[in-house]
């Protein structure tokens, strides 16, 4: 394969500054259609093209696409001062323009790229900008309220804005550093809080951590707007919906961080998408994968689950062939949709999402109230219960109930993401458990996880969560996907209300989505409780800001579950109707 390489070209920006930005162009005349990468993380960086997230470089470039990487503002070769967010629409506007103009570009360009690159693909593609004919986010969200920074359900997702913020603090400080300002004092204390979880998130308040917000003032800014307020709503591309008119791939993991986001966005543009072609164009692939790459200790979906196996970068060369060169019929249309079903552990393409064979059913939370531990009498049943009943628990912000696994970054050491066994939570008495009996005949659920709580509490402020767990019959607990819902924001993410003391309240949380199917042997779990920390912030029951509550001011929480006839508290399950291999033979 031969190639041109421009480094460092510098492309101007509306406000004079001209960002880092790295060419490769095919060999031939040209000119080339384009594919932009924007990152934070450095485009000389090996992470970027070694990354089976992301296509391969080179691959791209040997299809003959010139391909374009650029520094986003204030970060490795780029000048500026790196806010996130900030910045990313006009910079990704002027550098599309830009690229459009040279003689080399044939005037049509993608976008691709995941996590903080996504972001400026959503934030570029609600603006005219005729040379974007298509993007490919993966790992993203074009909500950054709802995904990363806060829950659908209002909390802070405190694993990934600290720990993320952290490791951002730090490249924003090291500049500083280079160029004889800041404070080296601020960069021992930003390693020791990666390096020990403790001391990045135990201490209250939340909003106490000095060394961060001076390195990167934005955190505090995070923390300082708890609401969806017009701070989140400007940054929103899914609020502007009807201006995309460029298709989309979508990528994502079941355990990643942005994945109820990953879909949200699929299912919009499909349904409200500013044109034809957003609208029929959408693309979506979801495998058992989560945010940082590794293996899980507690469970193994085989060797086609690997991302090295998926086939990202021809997902990426038929999306940009079809899109971006203008080369009809690929993708093929009649599947939109690939997934990766565990349980089965197997690859299947389906016509859209949700599945058109989807039936929600709800599963009863019933017993006798004594849900707690996963040796209490909680059952879980598509039967509608004969007797009403209430758990009961206390919620001490002091001694919350600690992430396993999940949607979290997990980057201290120790730590990982993804269905970890939750046995070891499953012991505490602050965690109601409903089970269902063992399952004779599979059950295949495949979608939005809903959870409806009717529930009281001693305060007038606080969370509940919820887990839908895979037990195995050796006794594992595996984690498929969780929730939070905030009380103060039960009715609207833009006005809170608190609650009086002793009131009830019928709750709907949002527990993502999943593929799974619970195998004969197996039982399905509800866990509720009302923390799950670090992956959510403690909420300290008072019904004050949350951030800077300290840790004096905390109060424990006597929570309630109410279920039976009278309070149907429910899980709603998308339960997946199909017969059998058996009974299609018969």
């Amino acid at each position: 394969m031969r190639f041109t390489v421009e480094v460092d070209v510098p492309v101007p920006m509306r406000d004079g500054i001209a960002l880092a930005t790295n060419v490769w162009l095919p060999d031939g005349p040209g000119p080339f259609p384009a594919l932009l990468v924007r990152t934070p993380y450095g485009k000389d960086d090996a992470g970027l093209y070694g990354n089976p997230k992301l296509p391969d470089v080179f691959a791209l470039v040997e299809a003959g696409y010139a391909v374009v990487a650029q520094d986003v503002r204030g970060t490795s070769r780029s000048p500026g001062t790196f806010v996130p967010h900030a910045h990313e629409a006009p910079d990704t506007v002027d550098t599309l323009t830009w690229l459009a103009a040279r003689s080399w570009c044939d005037g049509a360009v993608g976008m691709w790229g995941g996590s903080y690159m996504g972001f400026s693909q959503w934030q570029a593609a609600v603006h005219d900008v005729p040379a974007l004919r298509a993007i490919a986010p993966v790992m993203t969200s074009a909500d950054p309220y709802a995904a990363p920074w806060r829950s659908p359900g209002g909390a802070l997702s405190q694993d990934t804005v600290l720990t993320w913020g952290t490791l951002s603090a730090l490249r924003n400080l090291r500049r500083g550093l280079d160029d004889g300002r800041g404070d080296p004092a601020d960069a021992a204390a930003l390693l020791a809080g990666l390096s020990e979880p403790r001391s990045l998130h135990e201490p209250l308040p939340t909003a106490g951590r000095a060394a961060v917000t001076r390195s990167l003032p934005w955190l505090g800014q995070v923390l300082d707007h708890p609401e969806r307020d017009a701070f989140w709503r400007e940054i929103a591309a899914i609020d502007d919906v009807e201006r995309i008119t460029v298709p989309a791939l979508h990528i994502g993991g079941w355990y990643d961080v942005f994945i109820g986001e990953t879909v949200r966005s699929y299912t919009t543009l499909r349904h409200r998408g500013g044109s034809t072609a957003a609208r029929d164009g959408q693309r979506l692939v979801i495998g058992p994968w989560s945010h940082p790459d590794g293996t899980y200790p507690d469970r193994s979906f085989g060797l086609s689950a690997g991302i090295k196996t998926a086939g990202i970068t021809q997902e990426h060369l038929r999306f940009f062939d079809c899109w971006v060169r203008g080369r009809p019929g690929l993708p093929d249309h009649t599947h939109r949709v690939r997934l990766f079903v565990m349980g089965a552990d197997e690859w299947r393409d389906e016509p859209d999402w949700p599945l058109p064979d989807t039936r929600y059913t709800g599963f009863f939370l019933d017993g006798g109230g004594q849900a707690g531990t996963a040796a209490g009498d909680g059952v879980l049943t598509r039967d509608t219960p004969a007797e009403d009943a209430t758990d009961t628990f206390h919620y001490d912000p002091h001694d919350p109930v600690p992430s396993l696994g999940g949607t979290v970054l997990a980057a201290a050491p120790g730590t990982y993401p993804g269905p970890a066994d939750q046995a070891a939570i499953e012991t505490r008495a602050d965690v109601l458990c409903f089970t269902t009996p063992v399952l004779q005949r599979p059950i295949e659920v495949t979608g939005h996880i809903t959870l409806v709580l009717h529930t009281r509490s001693s305060t007038p402020d606080t969370d509940f969560t919820g887990k839908l767990v895979d037990v195995h019959p050796d006794g594992r607990a595996i984690l498929l996907c969780e929730g939070i819902q905030r009380v103060r924001y039960r009715e609207s993410l833009t006005e809170p209300a608190l609650l009086a003391p002793g009131t009830n309240a019928e709750l709907t949380l949002d527990l993502g989505v999943t593929a799974n199917v619970f195998r004969p042997g197996h039982r399905i779990r509800l866990e509720v409780s009302s923390s799950n920390f670090p992956r959510y912030d403690r909420n300290t029951n008072t019904g004050a800001t949350i951030a800077t509550d300290d840790a004096d001011a905390v109060v424990v929480a006597v929570n309630h579950v109410r279920h039976g006839p009278a309070h149907p508290s429910r899980l709603i399950l998308p339960v997946i109707e199909r017969p059998t291999p058996e009974e299609d033979r018969a």
